[in-house]
């Protein structure tokens, strides 16, 4: 694209004030999370965005904020809901479930659960239950979010066993008695680890499909799933502001789902095969985005930025690592610890000296790796970041307070 979107999408945008100048311009540079909360909401208001927000057509709502400051937006009512169902009802692996009326059920952070019931309660104009109530957690006819707890690695019994309970209600509701599982890798990996321990398989009813969405999910993970489900797995890649954008088959090959949307790479360094995610979307009419900066990191198949061979989301632009020899990103680790063990579950590396740093990690058998695999991770990670390394096992990681987990520590 070079800075010039099409003309379609000048037209749609002319006459939002932050596009203004581009389009007297002829050129649009990259759009950073900072310029769109410059002046919001009026550097987007037009008088049909305003009629939309004062007939309910369109709404604010905030993102996430994993990884970023919390960012403020417009969009249709469940935006990201519909871009989710679309794709779970055209997938070529799940779509039977969604056919066969299967209920969602989520398994992700407590903020995405808080969401819901501040959305419900807002509706019958209460205020949000301290400990939200099934219904309470219904984000619609369809769907029931299940984490009650900012970090899963201590649900204790009883939390578990009500999950499980509201999971086997769930799918005794479907004539086949089927269900369709939605979630974060980590928040299911321990929702496994706790069933195991506690001998609750029997309580646990097998999930028709699985789909992970929520953040990058490592190999590890991803094979530990495989190992204890027996349906598809897939994941989808996007955001909360633009939706999602790949999605991967069974297999974990990814294809694009661009609908209205195209998307640029760029080296986030000369020479680097690491490459900034760059997205233009009207999908969301209410809030166009032109060459938008999502902060996400690719691969390709062959290191060109060629957005039709890319191979793997590989993390944030902000949680890079700077090293002598380029930029590292949270999949490069992800890859170096895969190729050594298959039981490392969480991982944590930070810096600790100027040529020193120490990884962090725990197993999902609760035992640290043996010696000689030790020796060997050591010796990967200090390939890779140009630093001796030292391991460090842990019984437990803590958790961010999004609900998500950071792969690079800082002091920040």
């Amino acid at each position: 694209m070079d800075g010039q979107p099409t003309p379609d999408i000048i037209d749609r945008v002319r006459d939002i004030p932050i596009y203004r100048a581009s389009v007297a311009r002829g050129y649009f540079p990259i759009l950073e999370k900072p310029e769109i909360a410059r002046g919001f909401p009026d550097n987007w208001m037009t008088p049909g965005l305003a009629r939309a927000l004062a007939d309910g057509d369109a709404e604010y709502v905030l993102s996430t904020g994993t990884n970023h400051a919390r960012m403020r937006l417009i969009r249709p009512p469940y935006f990201l809901l519909h871009s989710y169902y679309r794709l779970w009802s055209e997938h070529p692996d799940i779509a039977e479930t969604w056919r066969q009326g299967c209920q969602r059920v989520s398994l992700t952070t407590v903020l995405a659960t808080e969401h819901v019931a501040r959305v419900n309660a807002a509706k019958r104009g209460a205020e949000p239950e301290a400990a939200p109530s099934l219904e309470e957690r219904r984000l619609d006819e369809r769907t029931l979010y299940l984490n009650l707890r900012l970090d899963p690695a201590l649900w204790d019994r009883a939390e578990v066993e009500r999950m499980l309970a509201e999971i086997r209600a769930v799918r005794a509701a479907h004539p086949r008695g089927r269900y369709h599982l939605d979630c974060s890798g980590y928040h299911l990996a321990h929702l496994v680890r706790k069933v195991d321990e506690w001998g609750l398989w029997a309580d646990f009813p097998p999930p028709a499909s699985i789909i992970h969405a929520y953040e990058y999910t490592p190999h590890g993970v991803r094979r530990y799933l495989r190992d204890h489900f027996d349906c598809p797995i897939v994941d989808l890649f996007g955001s909360t502001e633009l939706g999602y954008l790949y999605y991967s088959d069974r297999d974990g090959r990814y294809r694009p789902y661009l609908d209205r949307m195209s998307v640029e790479l760029i080296p986030v360094a000369p020479d680097s095969e690491i490459h900034s995610l760059i997205v233009t979307s009207v999908r969301n009419p209410y809030m166009p985005l032109v060459r938008y900066r999502s902060g996400d990191c690719v691969r390709t198949l062959d290191g060109t930025p060629d957005p039709e061979k890319i191979a793997a989301f590989c993390g944030r632009e902000k949680e890079l690592l700077a090293t002598e020899r380029g930029p590292v990103a949270q999949a490069d680790l992800d890859d170096r610890i895969s190729s050594v063990s298959s039981r490392v579950f969480l991982h944590q590396l930070r810096l600790t000296g100027a040529s020193e740093c120490r990884l962090s990690y725990t197993t999902f058998d609760g035992r640290p790796l043996d010696p000689e695999e030790t020796a060997a991770l050591e010796r990967a990670v200090a390939e890779l970041t140009g630093r001796d390394c030292a391991l460090n096992h842990r019984g437990r990681l803590p958790v961010g307070k999004s609900g998500k987990y950071t792969w690079l520590a800082t002091d920040r």
